[in-house]
């Protein structure tokens, strides 16, 4: 369990964290998000005792991060962006290293490293330069140096930054995997990933925790909007025009105009009203033909924005 308890962190006047609570379970993979500049990575160097907050603590498996700094680092594995290796070893002999530093005992180190190069995928190419692997492989080589020593809790800021999709995919079904051992935090800028990952999201702005609730719980905040978006074939300035003929609707907003001259609209109503009722018996009333009709579908994405663009109003 990772506490987080009052955390601010200042540099001079400027105060990178703000006040920010969380509590992250046994077993849970979390979602940790928010725009550049944020505070996500300045709060997960504290969480791995990297940097030391300006106030408050962070608990780590019952450890405070300035207390017993060495007790709550044996119990994170981190994987930073960026992907740091030591490109002229192998594979076994960077996993050998880091087991080193992390003073894994000697008579489990082999069978632990052994291990960690199963469970990444890379024991049948643990004697090959890192040099000469790709960029996938690379990333499960610094991965692996990251699960040696079973770190009960892991942190991982863009682990499938620049990949290609048959990599992030292979990436995404390891860490899903790992997530049933493991307490994981994971930081992402594509949200898609998040949300078939995640079990919970935090999200950060501005310094300050804006929200934290399940993927699916977001998505459902912004799909409660009434909105439907309708493709049409009609006369010209006639859509727009059935915004103050239609009893209940807020807007209607040109989306697209496709090569056959149907348009697109997104039409947005109040609560409680059925749109798709109203919209089809006065739609041909006025000679507008309806192609297609559906309800939008909120993405974890539009929750991102909503949240940020309301200024972190939980």
């Amino acid at each position: 369990m990772i506490e987080v308890k009052h955390v601010t962190k200042k540099y001079g006047s400027f105060v990178a964290v703000n006040d920010i609570n969380f509590t992250i379970n046994d077993g849970e993979i979390v979602g940790f998000l928010g725009p550049n500049g944020a505070g996500k990575t300045t709060t997960m160097n504290i969480i791995t005792g990297f940097i030391e907050q300006t106030e408050g603590n962070v608990i780590v498996n019952g450890f405070d991060t300035i207390k017993k700094p060495k007790k709550a680092k044996r119990e994170i594995g981190y994987l930073p962006e960026g992907v740091p290796l030591y490109t002229d070893l192998t594979v076994k002999e960077f996993v050998t290293y880091m087991a080193e530093l992390r003073k894994v005992e000697k008579k489990q180190k082999k069978e632990n490293i052994q291990k960690v190069l199963k469970e990444t995928g890379l024991d049948t190419m643990q004697n090959k330069l890192i040099k000469n692997l790709s960029r996938g492989q690379k990333q499960r080589v610094s991965l692996a140096g990251t699960l040696v020593g079973d770190p009960k809790i892991l942190i991982l800021d863009e682990p499938t930054v620049g990949l290609d999709p048959k990599q992030i995919t292979e990436i995404r079904s390891l860490i899903k995997n790992l997530g049933k051992n493991h307490t994981v935090i994971l930081s992402s800028h594509i949200l898609s990933e998040v949300s078939q990952i995640c079990d919970r999201v935090i999200i950060i702005n501005k310094g300050k925790l804006v929200a934290t609730d399940t993927p699916e719980n977001l998505e459902k905040k912004v799909s409660d909007n009434n909105v439907i978006y309708v493709t049409v074939e009609a006369p010209e300035n006639t859509v727009e025009a059935m915004k103050d003929k239609i009893k209940g609707i807020k807007s209607i907003k040109l989306v697209k105009t496709f090569e056959d001259k149907t348009k697109q609209y997104e039409i947005t109503g109040e609560d409680g009203i059925n749109l798709n009722k109203f919209i089809f018996s006065e739609f041909a009333k006025e000679n507008i033909t309806i192609f297609e009709m559906k309800k939008a579908e909120a993405t974890l994405e539009d929750a991102f924005m909503q949240i940020i663009k309301e200024g972190g109003e939980k």
